[in-house]
C-alpha cells in the first residue's frame, strides 16, 4: 500500500504563508516598529505619520480595485509576484528616503504591490479547499503575520541600537532584500488551480483525482456581501489605528525604551501566531458568523484597555488580546466569501468586500493622527475603535448561514 502523499494544497499555504508574510507583515506592521526612528530622523509630525500609513492604504485600495482585472488577465500566481517585485523594490527605496513626500510616495507604492499580492492570494487559497477545511488553511496562512512581527519586532531595535538614528534606513533596506526573495519563491512554487496538477481541492470527502460537485454560483446576494463589506471596514479602520500607533503610543505617551516597546511588539506577534488558527477553525465548527461576533468582542476589550493610562498591566493585557484576535477576521472574511458567493464568484466578491477593508485602513491612521495631533494622545481613538468593534458584534449577530456548498476550481482563474 502506497503512503498518501501531502496534498500540494499544503504548498500553496506555505507558500502563501511566505506572500502574506512579505506583502502584511514586513510591508504594513513592520512601519510601526521603524516609525519612531523614521519620524525623529525625518521630522515627522503626528499628522505626517498618519498620512503616511493612509498612503500605504490608499495604495493597496487602488490595487484592490485593479486586482480582479490583473487576476484575469495574467492569473493568480503571475499577479502574486509581480505585487511582490514592486513592494520589494519599493521598502528598499524607502531606505533613502529623504523628507515626508518621497516616503508618502514610495510607500503608497509599497500599498499597490501589498495589495497585488494578498487579494489573488486570498482567493487562490480558497481555490485548494473545500468549505470543511477553508477557514484552517486561510488561518495557518495569515499566521505568518505573526512571524513577521516577531521578527521586525526583534530585528528594528537590534538595527538601532548598532547603527543610531539611521538604523531605520537598513531595517527597510532588509525587509526589501527578503520580499525578494520570498517574490522568486512564490513565482515557482504557487499554483493557480488544483487542476493545474491533476487534483482536487483538499476537504471533506475529497482526495486527489475525484471531481467536488460544483457549488451555486453567486448564492449570496449584495445585501449579504454589503454586510460583510461593512464588517471588514470596522475591522480595517480600528485594527490599523492600534498596530499602526501603539509602538509610538508605548514609546512617546507611556514613556517605554524602544527597546522595551520593540519586545511589547514581538509579543503581539507571538500571540498572533495562534490567531489565524484558533479562530478559523472556531469558524469552521461554529459557524462564520459567531465567528464573527467572538473577534470582535475580543478586539473591543484590547482597545477600551489601551485607551486608558490604568497600569501595565492592562498594556499587557491590551496587547495579548489584540495579538490573540489580529488575523481572525482575514482568516474567517477569506473563509466567508467561498462559502457564500462560490469559486465562481470568488474573485470579485473578495476584491468587492476587500474595497471596504481598504477604506477603512486608508481611513483609520489619517484620522487618527489628526486627532492625536489636536489632543497630544491617541487615547480618544483608541475609544472609538473599542465602540466600533462593540458595534460590530452586534451587526455580526444578523449575518445569515450561507448555503451549504462543496467546491469546484473556476476553470477561468487559471
Amino acid at each position: 500500500m502506497k503512503p498518501q502523499r501531502t496534498h500540494y494544497g499544503w504548498v500553496i499555504v506555505l507558500t502563501g504563508g511566505l506572500t502574506v508574510f512579505s506583502c502584511l507583515g514586513l510591508a504594513r506592521f513592520a512601519y510601526s516598529m521603524l516609525l519612531p526612528s523614521m519620524g525623529k530622523s525625518l521630522h515627522l509630525g503626528y499628522d505626517q505619520m498618519g498620512f503616511i500609513g493612509t498612503g500605504n492604504f490608499a495604495g493597496y485600495l487602488a490595487a484592490v480595485a485593479m486586482a480582479p482585472f490583473f487576476m484575469h488577465r495574467w492569473g493568480g500566481r503571475r499577479t502574486i509576484t509581480i505585487g511582490l517585485v514592486l513592494l520589494a523594490s519599493c521598502m528598499v527605496l524607502i531606505g533613502y528616503g529623504t523628507g515626508f513626500v518621497p516616503v508618502l510616495v514610495l510607500y503608497f507604492l509599497t500599498g499597490i504591490g501589498s495589495g497585488l499580492a494578498n487579494v489573488p492570494m486570498m482567493v487562490l487559497v480558497s481555490h485548494w479547499f473545500t468549505q470543511a477545511k477553508r477557514g484552517r488553511a486561510a488561518g495557518l496562512m495569515l499566521a505568518w503575520n505573526g512571524l513577521a512581527i516577531i521578527f521586525a519586532g526583534m530585528l528594528v531595535p537590534a538595527l538601532n541600537r548598532a547603527l543610531g538614528t539611521d538604523g531605520w534606513r537598513t531595517g527597510w533596506q532588509v525587509l526589501g532584500a527578503i520580499s525578494v526573495v520570498i517574490a522568486v519563491t512564490a513565482g515557482l512554487l504557487l499554483r493557480n488551480s488544483p487542476s493545474d496538477l491533476g487534483l482536487a481541492p483538499l476537504g471533506h470527502g475529497n482526495t486527489a483525482g475525484e471531481h467536488p460537485l460544483p457549488s451555486p454560483p453567486n448564492a449570496a446576494g449584495k445585501g449579504t456581501m454589503l454586510h460583510l463589506g461593512i464588517l471588514y471596514l470596522i475591522f480595517g479602520l480600528t485594527y490599523m489605528i492600534y498596530g499602526t500607533f501603539i509602538v509610538t503610543t508605548m514609546v512617546a505617551e507611556r514613556g517605554l525604551p524602544e527597546v522595551t516597546a520593540g519586545r511589547f511588539w514581538a509579543w503581539v506577534g507571538f500571540f498572533s501566531l495562534f490567531s489565524g488558527p484558533l479562530f478559523g477553525t472556531l469558524s469552521d465548527r461554529i459557524g462564520r458568523k459567531g465567528g464573527f461576533m467572538a473577534v470582535f468582542a475580543v478586539q473591543a476589550v484590547a482597545y477600551a484597555l489601551v485607551s486608558v493610562d490604568i497600569g501595565m498591566w492592562a498594556l499587557y493585557l491590551s496587547i495579548a488580546l489584540y495579538g490573540i484576535a489580529a488575523w481572525s477576521i482575514p482568516t474567517i472574511m477569506t473563509a466567508a466569501v467561498g462559502d457564500y458567493f462560490g469559486l465562481a464568484g470568488a474573485a470579485a466578491a473578495f476584491s468587492i468586500i476587500t474595497f471596504f477593508f481598504g477604506a477603512g485602513q486608508t481611513l483609520g491612521p489619517g484620522l487618527a493622527g489628526i486627532v492625536a495631533k489636536h489632543t497630544g494622545t491617541f487615547s480618544s481613538s483608541y475609544l472609538l475603535s473599542a465602540g466600533a468593534t462593540g458595534f460590530a458584534v452586534l451587526l455580526a449577530s444578523f449575518l445569515r448561514k450561507p448555503f451549504a456548498e462543496d467546491t469546484v476550481t473556476d476553470p477561468q482563474s487559471r
